[in-house]
């Protein structure tokens, strides 16, 4: 029985993945989750399908890990866990937020609003396309329950629903334009020309885990946003290596540095969110070592 729960383990691992991926933003916590979901099962085989039973398995680990992971103070703001991810152009299935669009920052970060068990609830239904009855049994509720908490949270991305972040061919190339603008003009010390590849309100935030220096509140506005950008740039220069990369769905920059002041950390991957006029509304920099382990340096 071992060998064959673990053949059908290993089928269903990057399911199993997607899952805990979604649940934690977390690639690290999402191999600890799949690996535990596996030594669960080992201990318990299912009696009937594999499926549906390794998938409840892992989305309750990822459930109560996110709420412990809650109820530790984090340095600075927190930031999900880049991946490389390109944008898949095949059709999307039945599921309200589609595959890509699932792992990317915006909507990584519009779940964060949600409780760990909204959370389950909104991944099960909308992006896993699980009935009312299937994520009833998952999660241990009742099917009122389970309307009830969906209802909840879409209430909750109703901010992220008005301005949907959907992964395309057409929206990869404006977000790697505006990037590539304001990163020209940061290096060529242009302030004027930064401050126009922005939105006003642009926010910026920087996840650096408490292991270097670091914002550690959201900085708002153009013009303060841009003075961050330029006084790190002065302090350790250009990048060594860099280029952009798919991350999360969507072109991102990926840069090292081989010598950098104390403090200052030596990588970091840049995504940014734009508007429909191609701003920049929103620039992430994940800086901590440990985020950036899922990504192939040079």
């Amino acid at each position: 029985m071992s060998a064959v729960l673990a053949e059908s383990f290993e089928q269903h691992r990057p399911l199993l993945w997607g899952l805990c991926y979604r649940m934690t933003g977390s690639a690290a916590d999402a191999d600890d989750l799949v690996q535990e979901t596996f030594a669960r099962a080992l201990m318990h085989p299912p009696a009937g399908e594999v499926r549906p039973w390794l998938s409840t398995i892992a989305v309750n680990l990822a459930r109560d890990h996110l709420r412990r992971r809650r109820r530790i103070a984090y340095d600075g703001p927190w930031l999900p866990q880049p991946i490389e991810a390109t944008p898949d152009e095949s059709p999307s299935p039945a599921a309200r937020y589609g595959t890509m669009e699932s792992v990317t920052f915006a909507f990584l970060l519009a779940l964060e609003a949600l409780t760990p068990q909204q959370r389950a609830v909104l991944i099960l239904r909308d992006v896993f396309d699980y009935s009312v009855a299937e994520t009833a049994a998952a999660l241990g509720l009742s099917e009122g329950a389970v309307k009830t908490t969906h209802h909840r949270a879409r209430k909750a991305m109703a901010a992220y629903d008005a301005a949907r972040c959907i992964p395309s061919a057409a929206l990869a190339e404006r977000t790697r334009v505006a990037l590539e603008r304001f990163l020209t003009a940061l290096a060529s010390s242009d302030i004027a020309a930064a401050e126009a590849a922005l939105a006003e309100s642009v926010r910026a935030d920087s996840d650096a885990g408490g292991e270097f220096h670091a914002a550690r509140n959201v900085v708002r506005g153009s013009r303060a946003v841009v003075r961050l950008f330029a006084g790190l740039n002065q302090r350790r220069g250009p990048p060594d290596q860099f280029e952009a990369r798919f991350i999360n769905g969507l072109p991102a920059l990926v840069a090292e540095w081989s010598r950098v002041p104390a403090g200052i950390a030596p990588r970091i991957v840049m995504t940014c969110e734009i508007d429909d006029r191609g701003q920049i509304t929103w620039l992430h920099s994940i800086l901590a070592t440990s985020k950036l382990r899922a990504i192939r340096f040079f």
